[in-house]
């Protein structure tokens, strides 16, 4: 048997990247900073068609976020057939038609004033690609046997922070739709019992007339604490 050394386990290679100088980090830093800095949810899709290549890039790109003990919990399912975009359309809409003129509070409803949505969510058939996501709470063999799958939501949520940022690199834009409950996408995508619903993310281009809301992100001073 292969004795580990502390000094050079079994399974591990040599790991380096690229560095840089201060100024250069800075500038670097910057820069990515100003590009997110346009990253903006939008409504309005355009139907133009995007290749799929580069849905599969952005797909793999989110697959490089860090995971509870490298389970990688996730699915990614991607709809482009117009028949199932509608078949979800529907269930999303009669779900949120449901949140709107009830499950949603009024301090709830008077936040989302300023954004200007309702229960029609039209961008679900517009948008060339739905990206729905699923988190794995557990892996199952062929033999029924269960393998527990760790820090299932932080990991997802790592991976979709990576899926958007792809998104907005490759020069297309997206929305993080969560209609609730979303258990009905579980059923229209025919989709195994440990993968859970987490996000609905419709990808494309913007609308010629796309137009998004006037928001500010909050200041440095804001979100930022130094110890």
């Amino acid at each position: 048997m292969q004795k580990v050394n502390d000094n050079n386990p079994s399974g591990f290679i040599p790991y380096s990247i690229k560095t840089f100088t201060a100024e250069t980090m800075v500038a670097k830093s910057d820069a990515f900073y100003h590009f997110m800095d346009t990253r903006r949810t939008i409504r309005d899709f355009s139907d133009q068609p995007v290749p799929m290549e580069v849905i599969e890039n952005i797909i793999k790109t989110a697959s490089t976020a860090p995971s509870g003990a490298h389970k990688q919990p996730w699915t990614f399912c991607i709809v482009r057939d117009p028949t199932i975009k509608k078949q979800i359309r529907e269930a999303a809409e009669i779900e949120e038609q449901i949140s709107y003129s009830g499950r949603m509070s009024e301090e709830w409803l008077q936040d989302l004033a300023p954004i200007g949505t309702d229960w029609r969510k039209p961008f679900l058939e517009i948008a060339p690609y739905l990206i729905v996501v699923f988190k794995r709470s557990y892996e199952l063999e062929a033999n029924g046997h269960k393998h527990q799958n760790y820090y299932v939501t932080e990991s997802t949520g790592l991976a979709c922070g990576f899926l958007l940022a792809a998104i907005h690199h490759a020069g297309l834009a997206a929305l993080t739709h969560t209609p609730s409950p979303m258990n009905f996408l579980s059923k229209i995508l025919n989709r195994p019992e440990h993968e859970k619903p987490f996000l609905l993310i419709p990808v494309g281009f913007p609308a010629a007339d796309c137009r998004v809301p006037d928001l500010h992100r909050k200041a440095p001073e804001e979100i930022i604490n130094w110890y």
